[in-house]
């Protein structure tokens, strides 16, 4: 509970899921939460993306943002959407409805299918639902014992950091390792490669290779898989 509500600050500040949270790290390695994305335990990355969500998203959370930064805590229901039962909130509007439609729709099919429930959090710190949005997602709370989900938390951060941030429950950490993680933000959730592809890709193909990922027969990586899957092997 305390690592939620940190990465949501960080949200506010920035959100991750699984057990990590974003905190400086050197230039070596990326975790998820200052400058560079990096990961924390789980109670790190609640503390700092509740900070952070607080700004962005919901339990455990990572965020990339610049470790000289202190961001306040945000609590804005008001932000998030009357309708229930959304896998992915834009705040901030990254991808086109259609993105967004489809995305919900194959997150949909793998939580029913597999009962790992992925979730994205869109937004612009400070215009963040941040704590509000476990709540919504009923994740993240207290001796809640469905701990498989993860969630994406999406914030550019003025471009000072990587823009993919991930709260990672317990349930998830043993199929999808801290190495997973660090990798995905390396490879889609950098600066340079939101500039040359778009944010919106940055965000399909990382939450593709997780649903991938999580739909194999093994259920677990620590590389992110090629791009080029079929929409069949996706749940579509």
């Amino acid at each position: 509970m305390r690592c939620l509500t940190k990465a949501l600050i960080f949200a506010s500040v920035g959100i991750t899921a699984a057990a990590y949270s974003t905190v400086p790290r050197d230039r070596s390695t990326t975790k998820l939460l200052m400058t560079t994305p990096s990961i924390l335990d789980r109670r790190s990355i609640l503390s700092s993306a509740v900070a952070a969500v607080s700004a962005s998203a919901i339990l455990k959370i990572a965020t990339p943002y610049p470790a000289f930064a202190r961001l306040d805590p945000v609590n804005r229901p008001d932000l998030l959407p009357k309708e229930g039962g959304l896998n992915v909130i834009q705040i901030e509007k990254f991808l086109t409805s259609g993105q967004a439609k489809r995305m919900d729709s194959m997150l949909s099919n793998l939580e029913a299918d597999t009962g790992y429930r992925v979730r994205v959090l869109c937004q612009s710190y400070p215009n963040t639902p941040g704590l509000a949005i476990r709540d919504y997602w009923d994740l993240g709370k207290e001796g809640q014992k469905d701990d498989k989900y993860v969630v994406l938390v999406v914030d550019q951060f003025g471009g000072k950091g990587n823009v993919l941030n991930f709260n990672v429950g317990d349930g998830l950490k043993f199929a999808l390792p801290n190495v997973f993680w660090t990798r995905l933000q390396g490879k889609y959730g950098t600066t340079f490669y939101v500039k040359e592809n778009g944010i919106d890709l940055a965000i399909i193909n990382a939450i593709e290779a997780i649903v991938q990922c999580l739909r194999s027969e093994e259920q677990y990586c620590i590389s992110v898989p090629d791009q080029g899957v079929s929409m069949k092997s996706l749940g579509m």
